[in-house]
């Protein structure tokens, strides 16, 4: 991931994590995502099943800031953005995210940069690709 041409973040194997707050996500909301994030079992096992999780698999992770992922599409022809957190609230839930993330026993933690215009350089291995939300953890 480079900001201004420069190299900001980098892993190995494992997961690109894009995180985007909304305006009522809590502390809980965190803690559900990396409780659920780090055993997800989706990484191949001897066999070539989806059977490890990040953790026994020592995956990476590169977590980035997106908030255009709470963009809604369903009226008009502009995206809206009314569910997202403002920048202030966002920015404490992504670095508290960050934070957690490097207690819990993952290999290497790497981010982007917060607000700024990032290119993200991504070799997908399947492709193989996730959405988790917090909302929805009932």
């Amino acid at each position: 991931m480079e900001v201004a041409g420069k190299v900001v973040g980098e892993i190995g194997k494992g997961l690109l994590v894009f995180i985007g707050v909304e305006k009522d996500d809590a502390p809980r909301d965190i803690d559900y995502l990396i409780e659920k994030i780090i055993h997800l079992r989706i990484f191949e096992d001897s066999d070539g099943k989806m059977n490890l999780s990040a953790l026994e698999a020592q995956g990476e992770f590169l977590v980035v800031s997106q908030f255009t992922l709470l963009g809604s599409c369903h009226k008009g022809r502009r995206p809206s953005f009314d569910r997202v957190a403002d920048p202030q609230t966002g920015e404490v839930m992504y670095l508290g995210f960050v934070k957690q993330l490097k207690t819990q026993g993952v290999k290497k933690v790497a981010t982007g940069q917060f607000r700024a215009m990032m290119a993200v350089t991504l070799v997908n291995d399947g492709p193989v690709t996730f959405i988790l939300e917090s909302k929805n953890s009932s």
